[in-house]
């Protein structure tokens, strides 16, 4: 039986499973670049160890700061866990970042080492990196794409304190500021939000995971931490395609998948394509799958309907940010109302508080903003100044979304104060995004809003005015009738991408109005209605 209360550090987790399930799998490799099979929990431990080592030869030691870039392999979580042995402070960086938010977070964190998978997918990341510091920028890369480095483990210094309660993790998150936020945990935070998503999720050893979603994302450590405490395995993939993921799945005999919204509606889609392919098809599309789960986006009621109908499996859907990994959690046991309209009850350990704008706690029922306290909250921003306006008199956490708590427990959320876009589970700053596009020669004025996508959860749109013909020397956009500039959603990327934007961010939708509607004392651009100007009814 997993105590929570005797573990202190991921490293001593990693040894409890290791101990209590040595031969058993941890994880079913099916990484593209993975060399298949499975790995048992005692093989990874051993593995973590000399990957240590190897890390400790080339001059990373407990507090040094490592960023790490790198797909979502089973080697991958091996290197986390052998940083998180030496006792360094890890920076995660989703693949999908470029120079822009790279550069940023190397500077943010001060990063030493910059661990990077070198060439992957066409794109160089080492020479990314390199660029992003410059000449003397102090950071050593190192690319695994021939391996984690290994060295003798009997050269290890002892391992973290469980006493110790420092930073050891920096994640980053767009929030609502146009740089990234730097959220920091402690191994202490994110054990917490793993063993809150275990005990909601009710996994057991007979179970069979998956992860499919990127690792270096707060929802990696999370997902690992709760294979640790339940000692289920996972099948590991790099990338996620509903199709393929659905056969491997199939194979292993998957029971537990998901990752956010936008995977139900993908494997949604592949059941019905496979139906209408092979009418004579029988059975759901994963027949061991009892359980699809995740967040990072609202649940449409007819998705989760229509979801758990087509694929014959319960649907449970949770919530929880970068500063909370886990907040609250839909279990296999509530029924099919409280699934469809909440977002679960606080997970273990995890207290809700709902306020209004004076601070004083809101009645049941009543919308206020949603606040959170409890183990698995991270400690600080790197930035002083947001840390200040982070948390309230009581110490709980500003969520910054809205909702309420219902009498029976559970927590449903109605919006949101922070103006960002959550497109595939990925927070998206709409100001950063506005800023770029604002540079365009021919672009007066921009607003960006996220808009209902049935695929990505949100889609990015841009909604923007033009400069009249004059005002636009050199503009590449083209020219209309008369001479008046136009836009083209092809030109506006274009422009972005060549300011550093990364693909997830830039804008699947354009709009040019003839002006944006305002209002209020400040004259604010009105979101609200450009949402239901140009919501489509396919979104």
């Amino acid at each position: 039986m997993f105590e929570a209360d005797r573990i202190g550090t991921l490293w001593e987790l990693v040894e409890y499973r290791a101990r209590a399930s040595g031969d058993v799998p941890m994880f079913l490799d099916e990484g593209d670049g993975g060399g298949g099979g499975a790995v048992t929990f005692g093989a990874v431990r051993d593995a973590a160890l000399r990957a240590a080592a190897g890390f400790l030869a080339l001059g990373i030691g407990p507090g040094t700061r490592v960023m790490w870039q790198l797909p979502t392999r089973v080697d991958t979580v091996v290197a986390s866990l052998a940083l998180a042995r030496l006792g360094a402070v890890q920076a995660p960086v989703i693949p999908q970042l470029r120079a822009r938010e790279v550069g940023f977070i190397l500077r943010d964190t001060a990063a030493r080492y910059a661990l990077v998978p070198g060439v992957w997918r066409g794109f160089d990341h080492a020479a990314m990196v390199r660029g992003a510091v410059g000449e003397g920028g102090g950071v050593r890369v190192v690319s695994v794409a021939d391996g984690l480095p290994v060295g003798d483990p009997g050269a290890l210094p002892e391992p973290p304190d469980a006493a110790d309660d420092r930073t050891r993790w920096i994640y980053y998150t767009s929030g609502t500021t146009a740089a990234p936020k730097g959220v920091e945990h402690t191994d202490a935070s994110l054990i917490a939000g793993g063993v809150g998503l275990a005990t909601a999720l009710g996994m057991t050893s007979d179970d069979i995971g998956s992860i499919a979603f990127p690792y270096a994302h707060i929802a990696g450590p999370d997902y690992v931490v709760a294979m640790l405490v339940s000692g289920f395995p996972a099948v590991v993939l790099e990338s996620f395609d509903a199709d393929r993921a659905a056969e491997v799945y199939r194979r292993h005999g998957v029971t537990m998948a998901g990752g956010s919204t936008a995977f139900y509606q993908a494997f949604h889609d592949a059941s019905r394509r496979r139906r209408a392919a092979a009418p004579d098809a029988t059975g759901p599309l994963i027949p061991s799958l009892r359980l699809l789960s995740g967040g990072g986006a609202p649940l449409p009621p007819e998705l989760y309907r229509a979801a758990g109908r087509e694929l014959g499996c319960a649907l449970v859907h949770g919530y929880g940010m970068t500063e909370c990994p886990m907040i609250a959690m839909g279990t296999p046991y509530d029924a099919d109302e409280q699934l469809a309209h909440t977002v679960g009850r606080p997970v273990t350990g995890a207290r809700i508080r709902i306020v209004r704008p004076d601070g004083s706690e809101a009645a049941p029922g009543e919308t206020g903003e949603v606040t959170v306290a409890g183990p698995m909250l991270f400690r600080r921003y790197t930035d002083p100044a947001l840390t200040a306006g982070a948390f309230g008199p009581d110490g709980a956490f500003r969520t910054g979304d809205l909702g309420h708590l219902r009498a029976d427990g559970h927590l449903v959320l109605t919006g949101r104060l922070k103006d960002i876009i959550i497109r595939k589970g990925e927070n998206i700053s709409a100001q950063e995004v506005e800023d770029l596009v604002h540079t365009h020669p021919a672009v007066a004025e921009a607003a960006v809003i996220g808009l209902p996508d049935r695929e990505r959860g949100e889609r990015v749109c841009a909604v923007v005015t033009l400069r009249g013909a004059a005002d636009v020397p050199g503009a590449t956009g083209g020219t209309g009738t008369g001479g008046a500039p136009t836009l083209t959603l092809a030109g506006l990327t274009a422009h972005l991408r060549a300011a550093g934007l990364m693909a997830q961010k830039l804008p699947e939708q354009l709009e040019i109005t003839a002006e944006l509607p305002r209002g209020g004392p400040l004259n604010k651009v009105l979101k609200t209605v450009l949402r239901e100007r140009y919501r489509r009814s396919d979104g």
